[in-house]
């Protein structure tokens, strides 16, 4: 198991303006994006996170499939940010592209992906979205790299059919590297329910993906990981960038879970 994820980590994520390709896309280039993402990343180590998500959230409305164009400059700004970070940074292209994340990862050096729709099928604001698992083991296996990938279980902003017990199974069948469970929409609580029913279905590591405060997260405390974006911002608003301190309080939150008194 890679190390970061054998620790119970905290991933800080880091949300890119909106890039090539999105209707807010500001056509301004790559250099303000960069400097953008590079103070975020720069705010999330200070603060000691063990871990960067890079995603394009500010894309919205999505495409299920994200445009060349958008790919093309989340490469670009990732790998600048693989260059300058000092731990791992992982890849997310919403809504679903799996396929351009691990494309992105390998062609970058980033060293995990998150896939929202993994395997069985979701029905979201972008309409229905099937999982592509088979397709993303074998773009792994033809760039030869060893990208972790770190599937949803009843993604948020979705509905499904199967029970989350049903869905776990199914995606551990899939062979991801870990689960991430989280509630119905961007910072919303996770159930702490969800966490036990998945944790008793699946041997994978399942990581809590929305709803983290420092006032809740003793509740997630067999949880084996956290991504965090919302509440590390300014204010806790997801459009601020990220303020540091909140950073260093939910690291040490956590730090609290890890080496219990």
């Amino acid at each position: 198991m890679d190390s970061f994820l054998s620790k119970k980590p905290l991933i800080g994520m880091l949300h890119l303006r909106p890039l090539a390709g999105s209707v807010g896309y500001a056509r301004k280039g790559t250099k303000p994006l960069i400097d953008a993402a590079l103070r975020d990343l720069y705010a999330l180590e200070s603060g000691g996170v063990d871990a960067v998500f890079v995603e394009n959230l500010s894309d919205a409305p999505y495409a299920k499939t994200a445009p060349v164009e958008t790919v093309a400059m989340m490469a670009t700004i990732i790998h600048t940010l693989v260059e300058r970070a000092h731990i791992p940074i992982g890849v997310n292209v919403l809504r679903n592209d799996g396929l351009a994340a691990i494309a992105i990862a390998a062609a970058t050096g980033a060293s995990f992906v998150r896939v929202n729709v993994f395997c069985g099928v979701a029905f979201t604001d972008q309409g229905t979205i099937e999982g592509q698992a088979r397709d993303l083991h074998w773009l792994q296996r033809n760039l030869g790299t060893e990208t972790l990938i770190l599937a949803d279980v009843h993604v948020k902003h979705a509905a499904h059919l199967t029970s989350l017990e049903e869905a776990a199974l199914d995606a551990e069948r899939n062979r991801p590297d870990a689960l991430i469970i989280s509630g119905i929409g961007t910072g919303r609580r996770t159930a702490p329910e969800d966490l036990q029913t998945v944790k008793q279905t699946v041997s994978l590591p399942v990581l809590i993906g929305s709803g983290v405060r420092i006032d809740n997260v003793a509740t997630y405390r067999e949880a084996d990981g956290f991504i965090v974006g919302t509440v590390l911002k300014e204010d806790g608003r997801v459009d601020a960038p990220v303020d540091v301190e909140r950073v260093k309080a939910m690291v040490d939150a956590i730090a609290s879970l890890r080496n219990p008194e």
